[in-house]
């Protein structure tokens, strides 16, 4: 087990799917953007169900190029059964086996990251989801696309909480563009596909996943917040504050991207978070100095030059389509949540960004 992750977590994500998981028995999965955070929760996951749970392994081909992966990623583990490929999904590849799944989590999510390598951002979306499109026709394999909640832009009081069927309200040239631009490109890819080659695919958009192996210089509220409270130096909060978010523990969110790999409908998105609560940057850092139990000094300070300013004012799921369909149900509340991201930060970061 790598030490970023915590293993009562990996369990209890493998028990909450204990009515699916054997569905990947004797099964070829082929994960994009597998050093990722998320993609080290796929890899953990499928080497504790082959550890523990499936009698026929599920084998597991890995692909990342690492520029993004932190050096989280760049350790990567052996595992029996799982097979690592460092490889850039904008050129295509070829395999020497044929794969039952195709889980393309490859991507650059973080907006710093994303405003800093735009071009690559399009790319990874747009030529590498076409690439793994090809090869899932090629192999009649089951292909499920990591979009994103971005992809809504900045919804209208009317559509929040956001179902899937709302299009969005999103500038194609604002300063976040490359990268929901890039998403609905790549739903859009997915969409035909399906539709006029028989491929069976699905679309996840995530609400603000967060957890144990986040990196410390991700950028995003979470690793930025908890990193400089170990580092002792005041918050900066974008903006005014008062945009809100809802929140979804990393066991929660692996649940519910698993049970749409196996049993989502062909040619549906799905929306998985948490729907609450929905709580502003200042009432987020509220929650935080209730689990600390002290005060937590904070400024508020414009935009800087390297995050994409352009935020969405509310976001916030409607989920009823996923626990309709695939019995998606969010479990951790806010508070535990928080209590292990905040024990696990104050021990693994510096303080130091």
């Amino acid at each position: 087990m790598s030490e970023f992750l915590l293993l009562n977590d990996i369990q209890q994500i493998v028990e909450n799917l204990s009515d699916v998981s054997n569905q990947f028995s004797g099964k070829t999965v082929l994960l994009t953007g597998g050093r990722g955070f998320l993609g080290r929760y796929f890899m953990e996951i499928f080497n504790f169900l082959n550890e523990k749970v499936l009698k026929d392994k599920v084998k597991v081909i890995v692909l990342d190029n690492l520029i993004t992966s932190g050096k989280e990623g760049a350790e990567i583990p052996i595992y029996k059964n799982i097979e690592f490929i460092n490889h850039n999904v904008i050129k295509k590849i070829s395999l020497d086996k044929p794969v039952d799944f195709i889980i393309h989590a490859a991507g650059i999510a973080s907006p710093y990251y994303y405003r800093a390598y735009p071009l690559e951002t399009l790319e990874v979306a747009i030529k590498g989801t076409q690439n793994m499109l090809e090869l899932a026709e090629s192999n009649s394999a089951k292909l499920t696309f990591f979009s994103s909640s971005e992809i809504y832009g900045d919804p209208d009081q009317k559509n929040i909480p956001t179902k899937e069927s709302y299009r969005g309200n999103v500038s194609c040239s604002g300063p976040r563009a490359c990268y929901d631009e890039s998403k609905r490109v790549g739903e859009t890819l997915c969409n035909i596909y399906h539709n006029l080659k028989g491929i069976c695919t699905n679309t996840i958009r995530p609400f603000n996943v967060f957890g144990p192996g986040m990196q410390e210089t991700d950028y995003r509220v979470l690793p930025n917040f908890t990193s400089r409270i170990k580092g002792n130096i005041p918050l900066q909060i974008y903006g005014t504050g008062n945009q809100t978010r809802t929140f979804c523990y990393i066991t929660d969110a692996m649940e519910g991207f698993i049970r749409v790999i196996l049993n989502g409908v062909p040619g549906e998105a799905y929306n998985i978070g948490n729907p609450e609560p929905e709580l502003s940057v200042i009432e987020l850092i509220e929650k935080i100095e209730l689990i600390l139990g002290k005060k937590v000094q904070y400024h508020k300070v414009d935009y800087p030059d390297s995050y994409p300013a352009d935020e969405p004012n509310r976001r916030c799921p409607d989920i009823q389509k996923a626990k309709i369909q695939i019995k998606y149900k969010p479990k951790i509340d806010i508070d535990e949540g928080l209590k292990r991201y905040i024990n696990w930060s104050d021990r693994v970061y510096t303080g130091k960004q």
